[in-house]
């Protein structure tokens, strides 16, 4: 794993941490789910 693939893991687990102190964590797991299947969507209509 690179240094750059394990500071951005750890910066996502950070933001998780910070999302459950903040009381946002459902805002956040819908963000990340949409941005999924935005990017899955897009790598379809570019292939």
């Amino acid at each position: 794993m690179s240094l750059k693939s394990s500071i951005y893991k750890f910066l996502r687990i950070w933001n998780d941490v910070d999302a459950v102190r903040k009381g946002k964590v459902g805002k956040r797991v819908g963000r990340r789910v949409t941005g999924k299947a935005a990017g899955k969507t897009i790598k379809k209509i570019f292939k």
